[in-house]
Order: C-alpha cells, then structure tokens, then sequence
C-alpha cells in the first residue's frame, strides 16, 4: 500500500461524503433498524474514528482519546466528520512514511482508548488494512440505508477511480 493507492480509497470517499452532503438534514441523523451504527452520522463518525483510534492512537501515540463521546456526537455536523477524516488522512500519510520493515513489525501494547490492561500484538499494515476494509464496510451498510430512505447514491467502488 502507498499514497497513491490509498488516494483510490480518499476518492471513494470523497464521492460517498458528497453523498451524504445531499441528503436532508433529519435523513442525515435519522436512525434505522437492523444496522449497528444506526444513522449515517453515526456511522461515518465511526469510520473516521477507526482510523484515528487505531492509525493516530495505538500505532502513533498521538492521542488518548480517539472516541466522540455519545452525548456529542448529536452536535456533530458533516464538515465535524470531514474534520476527523482529514485527521485520518494525515495519520495515513505518516504511517506511509514508515519503512517496510517497521509497517511489518509487530507493536505489542495496551489499547490507549480502553479501560483494560490487555495488551495487543499487531503490525501497522495490518491495521491499515483493517481500518480500510473497516470503511468499505460501514460505506455499504451507508449506501443501504440511503436506499432504504429512498436515495439513489452513486458509485463509490474503488473501480470507478482513475489510475
């Protein structure tokens, strides 16, 4: 994975958050059955937060507290999100910098964020790829919910990129 590559993924993005920005307000924070995250706020919220949970907090050490509170995360508009996943972005670029021995190099440490001593052994690759394959997750259940309100979104797979 390099920059380039990961741009593939910051387009995908790009298109799905331009989405977003035309839905209705009450559609925006409407909440849904049968999804985990229930509204698209939540739900892009937590995709940016995996990346700067996992990237800027475990791997870079760059905060403690990656996480909305709940009680915040009502007052949270789109531009609050696009705010967090150019966070994210920056997190990504750095952890790019690395060489490919230390992006493969196991870090053995507690999870900052949580309230247990457990530690975890995991590499920086690997987490890149999780927190990618972690948004193209919650960016289907997005596209979902937008159907069931009614939207048409547009394509946001990765092949609709340029090279």
């Amino acid at each position: 994975m390099n920059l380039k590559e990961y741009q593939w993924v910051k387009e995908n993005r790009e298109a799905l958050l331009n989405f977003c920005g035309e839905l209705k307000p009450e559609d925006f924070s409407r909440k849904l059955d049968g999804f985990g995250f229930q509204s698209v706020r939540e739900t892009l919220l937590h995709m940016a937060e995996c990346y700067i949970a996992w990237i800027g907090s475990f791997i870079l050490l760059k905060t403690k507290k990656p996480i909305t509170p709940k009680e915040n995360v009502v007052n949270l508009s789109l531009d609050d999100i696009k705010s967090r996943f150019e966070q994210a972005d920056l997190f990504v670029s750095e952890l790019l910098d690395m060489t490919v021995d230390r992006l493969n190099k196991p870090i053995v440490r507690k999870i900052p964020w949580r309230n247990h001593n457990e530690e975890i052994s995991i590499t920086p690759m690997k987490l890149l790829v999780h927190t990618i394959t972690h948004e193209y997750h919650h960016k289907g259940q997005i596209v979902a919910m937008a159907r069931q309100m009614g939207y048409i979104p547009p394509n946001t797979d990765v092949l609709g990129t340029e090279d």
